[in-house]
C-alpha cells in the first residue's frame, strides 16, 4: 500500500525491507516497538498495518476467557469471600502462555457478570453483563488494544439487555437476542464499529431468542438457538443468519439439538456443521466452554460443580491434548472468544 512505501522505516534499508522487518516483529514486542518513534507507533497501531500483517500470515489467534479469579479470604477468617470476581484470561496456544488482563475502567473489582466478549480486528470488545455490586444490567462497552495494552471506554449499548448473542464479523461486532430488564426475550439486533464508536440498528430477528449464542460463520453472523419469553428454557433447534448489508435474516432449521443450551459451547466443524463442545468425549462437561482458533479449538470444563477447570486443545484431525494450567488460571470460565492479534 502507498502509505507503507512513503517512509524510510529503518535507516539505510530500502522501504520495502524495513516494512518487512517491522511486519515480522513478534506481536508481544509491538508495545516496546511503539515507543521507538512516532512513525513506528502510528504504523503499528494502524488498522492498515494489522490487515497487512494478516494478509502476510503474521498474525496469530489467542483465546480470551471471562474467568473467575482465585477467591480472596476474608481478614482473620481464612474463608473466601462471597461472590466470585471475574477477569479476562488470555491463552496463547503458540507459546502456551497464560495472562490475566487488568480490569477495565469503572469495574476495577471485577468484570460485569455474564458480559459478552468479541474479537474484532485485533482488539477485544467487552460489552453488557450485570454490575457485580448491584446486579443491575450494564450497557458499558470496553475495548482492549493488545498493542498498547490499554482499555478504553466505547460507546454504551443502545439499551440494557442480557444474555444476547455476540460475535465479531468483518470489522464490526454484531449483537442480537437476549432479554430486556423485564426478562422479556428480544428480537433486536445491532452492529457496533469499535473504531468509530457507532451503533447501527439491524433488521430484527425472525423470532425472540433469549440465551442464544453468536458466532462468525465465514463472514456471516450466526445466532444459534435461544427461546421465546413464553417458552422459558425450551431451546430452539434453529438458528438465524445475517449477511452484512442484508435487509432480513435467514432462518436455518435443525442445526442444534433441542433443549440444549448453546451458551459458549458452539463451534463450526470442518464440514460446516454446528457442533456442541459440551457433548465431546471428554469427561469434563460441567460448565463446558470452547473457543475456535482456526485449526485449533480450546475446550474447557470441570468434572463436577465447583471443581477446577481443565483445558484441552483439540485439532481438526480429532486429536485432543490436555493443556497444563497454572493454579491461578483454573477458575470457572463463563464465556470466551477468539482474537486474532
Amino acid at each position: 500500500m502507498e502509505i507503507f512505501n512513503s517512509t524510510d522505516w529503518i535507516p539505510d534499508l530500502p522501504v520495502e525491507i524495513g516494512l518487512e522487518c517491522l511486519s515480522r516483529l513478534p506481536f508481544p514486542t509491538h508495545q516496546v516497538a511503539s515507543g521507538v518513534c512516532r512513525k513506528w507507533r502510528e504504523l503499528l497501531q494502524s488498522p492498515e498495518f494489522y490487515h497487512h500483517r494478516r494478509r502476510l500470515g503474521y498474525t496469530r489467534k489467542v483465546a480470551c476467557f471471562v474467568q473467575a479469579l482465585p477467591p480472596q479470604p476474608l481478614p482473620d477468617e481464612g474463608k473466601p469471600r462471597g461472590s466470585p470476581r471475574y477477569a479476562v484470561t488470555v491463552f496463547d496456544p503458540v507459546c502456551r502462555s497464560w495472562e490475566r488482563l487488568g480490569p477495565p475502567p469503572r469495574f476495577t473489582a471485577g468484570l460485569p457478570l455474564f458480559c459478552r466478549l468479541a474479537g474484532c480486528e485485533g482488539k477485544l470488545v467487552v460489552m453488557g453483563g450485570w454490575d457485580p455490586q448491584s446486579y443491575e444490567p450494564a450497557s458499558d462497552v470496553f475495548v482492549y488494544d493488545f498493542t498498547t495494552r490499554e482499555w478504553c471506554a466505547g460507546t454504551p449499548m443502545p439499551s440494557k439487555w442480557s444474555f444476547f448473542a455476540a460475535a465479531g464479523v468483518g470489522g464490526r461486532v454484531y449483537v442480537a437476542g437476549g432479554h430486556d430488564e423485564s426478562k422479556n426475550a428480544m428480537k433486536s439486533a445491532w452492529a457496533y464499529d469499535p473504531r468509530g464508536g457507532e451503533w447501527t440498528e439491524l433488521p430484527p430477528l425472525c423470532q425472540e431468542r433469549d440465551e442464544c449464542e453468536g458466532l462468525d460463520g465465514g463472514g456471516e453472523f450466526w445466532v444459534v438457538s435461544g427461546y421465546a419469553t413464553e417458552r422459558q428454557g425450551a431451546f430452539e433447534a434453529s438458528a438465524e443468519v445475517y449477511v452484512p448489508g442484508a435487509t432480513e435474516w435467514q432462518r436455518v432449521d435443525g442445526v442444534w439439538e433441542p433443549s440444549k443450551c448453546p451458551r459458549s459451547c458452539v463451534a463450526v466443524a470442518r464440514d460446516g456443521r454446528l457442533v456442541n463442545l459440551g457433548e465431546s468425549s471428554l469427561g469434563d462437561r460441567i460448565g463446558a466452554c470452547g473457543v475456535a482458533l482456526g485449526e485449533l479449538t480450546v475446550m474447557t470444563g470441570s468434572e463436577y460443580q465447583g471443581g477446577p477447570q481443565k483445558f484441552y486443545l483439540g485439532r481438526q484431525d480429532g486429536k485432543i491434548e490436555k493443556i497444563s494450567v497454572p493454579e491461578d488460571f483454573s477458575g470457572f470460565v463463563q464465556s470466551g472468544c477468539c482474537v486474532e492479534i
